[in-house]
């Protein structure tokens, strides 16, 4: 479903490590906004919802809500660290378009 690449799970492990409260796992989510209509989202839990679908990679918990799922599914998420800035990087195969900034896509 979700690929995490060896960087992006460095990165997230790290986020983890160093939160003062407990984490249950990293939601990643689509949301609209942006001006290509949707966006990505991602944020420490400290607990799962009910229908929340999981994936464990590499001792990664990751959250996934049910109308995200078919949006994000065989998404390959990075984390880049680079002199022009660093954050993470999703490249999703279900995104039909998206916007000359990167940070939104349509579907």
């Amino acid at each position: 479903m979700i690929n995490l690449t060896p960087s992006a799970l460095q990165a997230v492990s790290r986020f983890i490590s160093t939160s003062a409260d407990p984490v249950a796992g990293l939601r990643i989510h689509v949301q609209g906004g942006g001006c290509s209509g949707l966006q990505y989202g991602m944020k420490l839990e400290a607990e799962k919802a009910e229908d929340d679908m999981v994936v464990e990679m590499g001792g990664v918990t990751l959250l996934v809500d049910p109308y995200s799922a078919p949006m994000l599914d065989g998404v390959t998420v990075d984390f880049v660290d680079s002199l022009s800035g660093s954050g993470f990087k999703f490249e999703n195969p279900n995104a039909t378009g998206g916007c000359a900034c990167g940070q939104s896509f349509s579907a």
